[in-house]
């Protein structure tokens, strides 16, 4: 069991990563951004093709990769957010699930949806933790997490943390004050994208990559952490993250493997979820409306 515990925790760092995104997202423009993880699957196939492909080094890769994310999110938010802005959040919910799709659908068209195997940022046979054979690459995946959840703590007790957080919850006041919400949205959506290919660039070497990796594995479990932590809540989707990670892991040993239950890890997270919802409807660290 304690294996998987230990996978757990790693998995669901990734989830926490994505899920930070999708919170910020959520508290500056009340829409979820069904996007979120195609920001890491452009990294990733950035990183690769100029890694492996083109033979650069690995730091050229994961700048690309992140430059790339970057833009992708600067994009969406002047292309199809900022237009949108005075419609309804069905309207833009339903246009962000349109940019993950075609962004899939981009990346299968110039790479081939083909497995690709990119190589870890340091080689290595990892350690034994708890019975798992952890990767030095799933360290370092853990270490950032700590990293940026310091960050974005610190971030939001800054002034332009603190623009951010004012303009989410009134914008028309925090204009008055001089905080010009175009600029806020710039920097969210950037921030955001840069979380994804964060999350990207340290999830794909773990395993083996293809297009929509992030979208069809990833994004389900990463909106899971951030209802579970609570949508307003950024530490709260770090947490959330780690949760469902290692609530997916045990069930898939304890009703998987044990009961052979089928879809352990799918229940297991639905069963911590509905018990979370019941008892705190605003999630672990989110607050009462």
């Amino acid at each position: 069991m304690g294996a998987f515990i230990a996978l757990g925790v790693f998995q669901g760092a990734v989830y926490g990563l994505l899920a930070v995104g999708i919170v910020l997202v959520y508290k500056a423009k009340r829409v979820f951004n069904f996007a979120q993880g195609e920001f890491g699957g452009v990294a990733a196939f950035t990183a690769f093709s100029l890694v492996v492909s083109l033979g650069l080094p690995y730091w050229v890769g994961v700048a690309g990769g992140l430059a790339a994310a970057v833009a992708m999110g600067l994009t969406v938010e002047r292309v199809i957010v900022r237009p949108l802005e005075s419609e309804s959040r069905t309207i833009m919910l339903v246009a962000l699930v349109g940019v993950a799709l075609f962004t899939i659908a981009i990346i299968v068209l110039l790479g081939q949806p083909i497995p690709r195997v990119m190589p870890p940022l340091v080689q290595g046979t990892g350690l034994n933790l708890l019975g798992a054979g952890i990767l030095p690459q799933q360290l370092i995946l853990l270490a950032v997490l700590a990293v940026l959840a310091a960050a974005m703590a610190w971030f939001f007790k800054t002034d332009l943390g603190l623009a951010v957080l004012a303009s989410s919850q009134d914008t028309r006041a925090a204009q008055v004050v001089g905080i010009s919400p175009v600029a806020i949205s710039r920097l969210v959506w950037g921030m955001a994208a840069l979380l994804g290919g964060i999350a990207g660039l340290l999830y794909a070497p773990v395993g083996i990559f293809t297009p929509g990796f992030m979208t069809l594995t990833m994004l389900v479990p990463a909106f899971a952490a951030a209802v579970l932590g609570g949508m307003t809540s950024l530490p709260g989707a770090f947490v959330g993250g780690i949760a469902i990670g290692v609530v997916q892991n045990l069930g898939i040993y304890l009703l998987g493997q044990q009961l052979k239950v089928p879809g352990a890890a799918e229940l297991g997270v639905f069963a911590l979820l509905m018990l979370v919802l019941l008892i705190r409807p605003q999630g672990l660290l989110g607050k009462e409306a």
